[in-house]
């Protein structure tokens, strides 16, 4: 079966009504210089412009000359406006764009994207930036298998159960997280992922972009001394595989240094596979020498 390849129209069809359906536009994560002509297109000529905050995309629509009337469409919508919508797609093109980046990558869009499918209404995607795929290109971590995990729990147990489900998923991961909170999964990071290589990337395609990497203990004492703004794009490379040869009761005693029992236990646990009540018994007998 041959696929079917989408083409650049000429430009006299360019001024023409887009057909009616959804299209789904990424728009830039910084710098208004990556905005593709194709999504400045698809813009200008929808009929409905479908956006998480009309005052942000208002500043992309004034910088590309783009007067589509817009409708907020975000986390709180009610499903009533999704429907109004998904109507308006039938007869007309709506695109529909996020406050940065690609749309349904960690934000409500795939309800309106499956509810459309689902309708039969025509769905048509028009990429760009995405955050996590740049940050990903910027970390020098592997590449050849990624995990997008989205957005961290913002309460501390949440956090550590999820970091927990994935610590052993052996491929780098790749989450969303706020400057406030950064810290405090880095520190997470540190207890639960101690010889992992992380990476932090902020500020993306701004002036002052930047990818700084280390362990999380290293990352979180800088970003603690510097705290950062704005969302972030934060890497964890995969599981390092400890070596058979390993010494439990050095690695149990370097553990014991810096963290309880417990969680030394844990921690030498995920380092070398060995069993972790063994190893908690163990450095119980170590603490008490």
């Amino acid at each position: 079966m041959k696929a079917h390849v989408k083409t650049q129209a000429p430009e006299s069809v360019l001024c023409e009504p887009l057909e009616p359906g959804l299209y789904i536009v990424a728009t830039p994560i910084g710098n208004l210089g990556d905005v593709t002509r194709r999504a400045v297109d698809v813009l200008q000529r929808a009929d409905l412009i479908a956006c998480e905050d009309t005052r942000v995309t208002g500043k992309l629509l004034k910088a590309t000359e783009v007067s589509t009337r817009m409708q907020r469409y975000d986390d709180h919508a009610s499903p009533e406006t999704r429907a109004r919508l998904l109507d308006s797609a039938r007869v007309g093109a709506v695109a529909l764009v996020s406050d940065a980046g690609t749309p349904l990558i960690s934000d409500p869009g795939y309800r309106l994207v499956k509810e459309a499918r689902d309708a039969g209404i025509a769905v048509t995607t028009i990429p760009g930036a995405c955050a996590a795929v740049a940050g990903m290109t910027l970390s020098g971590l592997p590449n050849d298998r990624f995990m997008f995990a989205g957005f961290l729990p913002v309460k501390d147990k949440a956090r550590r159960d999820v970091l927990e489900e994935l610590g052993s998923v052996a491929t780098t991961l790749v989450f969303y997280e706020t400057g406030p909170r950064l810290e405090r999964s880095l520190r997470a990071m540190a207890d639960l992922w101690p010889g992992r290589e992380i990476a932090v990337a902020r500020e993306l395609t701004k002036l002052h972009e930047e990818c700084r990497t280390g362990t999380a203990a290293q990352l979180a004492d800088h970003y603690a001394a510097h705290p950062p703004k704005g969302e972030i794009v934060l890497l964890a490379g995969p599981p390092v595989a400890a070596a058979t040869t390993a010494d439990p009761d050095a690695l149990l005693k370097e553990a014991l240094a810096e963290v309880s029992v417990s969680k030394a236990a844990g921690r030498v646990a995920k380092l070398t596979g060995l069993d972790r009540q063994m190893l908690y018994a163990r450095a119980v007998e170590l603490k008490s020498q």
